[in-house]
């Protein structure tokens, strides 16, 4: 992957990111924030690592986390969408959330969630929701790959095939 061509999908695409980022901890908008001229395309990220600041940030609900945990496909759709309608000038947004270790559950253990939505005509629309199981052991090996893992989701996200929302 190269580091400009996410700034080129989102040239091309007319599209401004926004993240809401938890267990890379800013990482994303850290590697996209290198990117000479992503400031026209990046509008900034959401970390809310803990479910109290999703909460009050994000208006992520207690119910929600509690029901299905902060590491959870249902948060991290939650946080996407939530960030997404914070941003008014953004039409893309990305999150993530999962258990980089080392106290997470065995069945959980170096599992990321990684959640894409896009505004069309003021209508914030789902893109995808995927799970990913990390590779790497070191916590940080594990903060850049799940970061590269949002930042490829991006691109994919906005690949011709996946341009009509």
């Amino acid at each position: 992957m190269k580091p400009n061509s996410i700034l080129t999908a989102l040239t091309e695409g007319s599209h401004r990111l926004v993240l809401a980022e938890s267990c890379t901890g800013g990482m994303v908008c850290a590697i996209l924030s290198q990117i000479p001229g992503i400031s026209q395309r990046l509008c900034g990220s959401s970390v809310t690592y803990r479910a109290e600041t999703k909460n009050s940030w994000l208006e992520i609900s207690e119910t929600l986390i509690e029901q299905y945990t902060p590491e959870s496909p249902e948060v991290t759709q939650a946080m996407c969408r939530a960030v997404l309608q914070k941003t008014p000038e953004a039409t893309l947004a990305a999150a993530i959330t999962g258990h980089l270790g080392p106290d997470a559950p065995a069945e959980k253990d170096g599992v990321v969630y990684i959640s894409v939505a896009r505004r069309v005509d003021n209508q914030i629309l789902q893109v995808t929701c995927l799970r990913r199981q990390l590779t790497k052991a070191d916590r940080v090996a594990r903060q850049i790959e799940a970061s590269q893992l949002v930042i490829k989701q991006l691109l994919s996200s906005m690949s011709p095939a996946q341009k009509g929302g």
